[in-house]
């Protein structure tokens, strides 16, 4: 019998898991599927947004193949790490293990001011409204007036959609109390999606590009100039573009006719503009921004407390968040009021003829009192196993771990941490084939090798505390008894004392 460990129960782990039991050469395989949270199917329960559902279903085929007789799902165990299993400590209880860890980190924008309070990482806003155990429940208060996200994938679209939509539609999802509290007291009216190349180049889905503009209370906003500026778009038929950039262009297309502006009075900045703290529309001196005169930079719009200048062409506000796709700017600088972000100067950019830009020489601040970067994320290095810091990703030869370059049995991965944050869910199908092949190919060697009858009672031996399918069985119960209690469908526990508790069949 083969016996097989895979760490991490996300889709790329739980692929793993249906490929080693799906192929035929070795018939006799036992998968354990463990994973650090006691809960399983990693993004697509903490990553994919509350208001895809459709997607979110995905759990119910995930389901299946770890409610196999042949495979056991192992939650809450830490491997590597000061308390966790180091991976060599694993392998001997197993024939093979299987890393699937995905890329936990998110990629910093490296420009000053990017540590500022109410700067941070769409992953962390995205773990908060997902109920993920890390993040604090009161994490974000949404007190701003103006987010901006820095990037133009799926990623900066989920998290802009959350931003400008209401929380009564969220009510029927299973957001936490505490997100859905501060989302439905959020004073967010503006929010700038913003990339540093043209709309061709944009890494966002059609799909999820056309929901921004079905948002009730909300509108979508993009400046016709910003998009002439895209050779494929000034000159589409010119050009070999894939099916969903033409899509997408055509739907920017459709918002950019109806003319509202989409800098909503952002302050145009020569690069001559001095940044000392005397002249700059941000800064430590609060110059030009203090209490009494709340002038936005040089064009002097008005951005007092009460907001009622707030808006496109300075307008009153009128009920309606905006969703402004912005192009062609790259951000160099998160300025700073207060000790905390107060707003984002943006060097204006254009093509340069080779798939990249360069800087004009103009720079844009935008105000913005929450920052959001999704930039990408990048894997993280697993104490015990190899790891290559620039593609954030641990070597490997068709799935099989590399140390100095030569494979080590018994050693795999698959999704993320072994080709980097590629591809959508279905891409890690592929990718688990092939590790598992390399893994079948290398098992009349590893089976000659011992491995435990008991692993379970092993990691309790090592300090572990393992939450089985039962456990997890009992988290999903408590989440939909927590529904119930809320008038609500099932609603997600957010600590971890609430899931280990709920695991154990503890009431809150």
């Amino acid at each position: 019998m083969l016996r097989v460990a895979v760490v991490g129960s996300g889709p790329s782990g739980v692929y793993t898991a249906q490929a080693l039991l799906n192929q035929s050469l070795v018939p006799e395989v036992r998968v354990h599927v463990l994973d650090r949270l006691p809960t399983p199917y990693g993004l697509v329960r903490y990553g994919v947004a509350p208001d895809h559902e459709k997607i979110k279903s995905l759990q119910n085929s995930l389901r299946a193949v770890l409610e196999d007789e042949r495979v056991t799902f192992v939650g809450h165990v830490r491997i590597g790490g000061a308390d966790g299993v180091p991976p060599a400590r694993l392998a001997e209880l197993y024939h093979a293990v299987v890393y699937c860890v995905g890329a936990a980190a998110d990629r910093p924008l490296a420009v000053p001011g990017e540590e500022l309070p109410g700067s941070c990482s769409a992953t962390r806003f995205v773990s908060w409204y997902s109920a993920h155990p890390d993040s604090a429940p009161d994490d974000f208060a949404l007190r701003a007036r103006s987010a901006v996200v820095i990037g133009v994938g799926n990623v900066a679209v989920d998290v802009a959609r959350i931003l400008a939509r209401g929380a009564d539609e969220l009510r029927a999802t299973d957001v936490p109390r505490a997100a859905l509290g501060a989302l439905a007291a959020s004073r967010v009216r503006e929010v700038h999606i913003v990339g540093r190349r043209g709309p061709s180049q944009a890494r966002f889905t059609t799909k999820e590009l056309r929901e921004l503009g079905a948002l009730p209370g909300a509108r979508t906003v993009v400046d016709p100039a910003e998009l002439a500026r895209d050779p494929a778009y000034a000159a589409p038929d010119g050009l070999p573009l894939p099916a969903v950039v033409r899509r997408n262009l055509e739907v920017l297309r459709g918002w950019a006719v109806r003319g509202e502006p989409a800098s909503s009075g952002a302050v145009d900045r020569p690069s001559e503009v001095a940044y000392g703290p005397s002249e700059a529309a941000f800064g430590p001196s609060g110059a030009a921004y203090g209490p009494s005169e709340a002038a936005y930079g040089a064009s002097g719009a008005a951005y007092g407390a009460s907001g009622a200048a707030y808006g496109a062409s300075g307008a009153a506000y009128d009920g309606v968040r905006r969703i402004r796709l912005r192009f062609f700017l790259r951000p160099v600088e998160l300025l700073e009021r207060g000790g905390r972000v107060a707003g984002v100067r943006f060097a204006r950019t254009v093509p340069d003829g080779a798939g990249g830009v360069r800087d004009t020489g103009t720079y844009e601040d935008v105000e913005a009192q929450l920052v959001l970067r999704a930039v990408g994320y990048r894997g993280v290095e697993l104490p015990g196993l190899p790891f290559d810091p620039v593609r954030g990703t641990v070597p490997h030869a068709a799935g099989r771990v590399l140390r100095d370059g030569v494979p080590t049995p018994g050693e795999y991965v698959a999704g993320w941490i072994k080709r980097g944050p590629t591809g959508v869910i279905g891409s890690n199908r592929s990718c688990a084939r092939e590790t598992v092949a390399s893994l079948i190919e290398d098992a009349p060697l590893l089976t000659r090798r011992p491995a435990a009858d008991d692993p379970l009672a092993v990691l309790r031996a090592w300090g572990q505390r393992p939450v089985e399918w039962d456990g997890w069985l009992s988290i999903e119960r408590a989440e939909a008894a927590l529904g119930r209690s809320l008038g609500r469908g099932p609603v997600k526990i957010p600590d971890w004392p609430g899931l280990l508790a709920a695991a154990r069949g503890e009431g809150r």
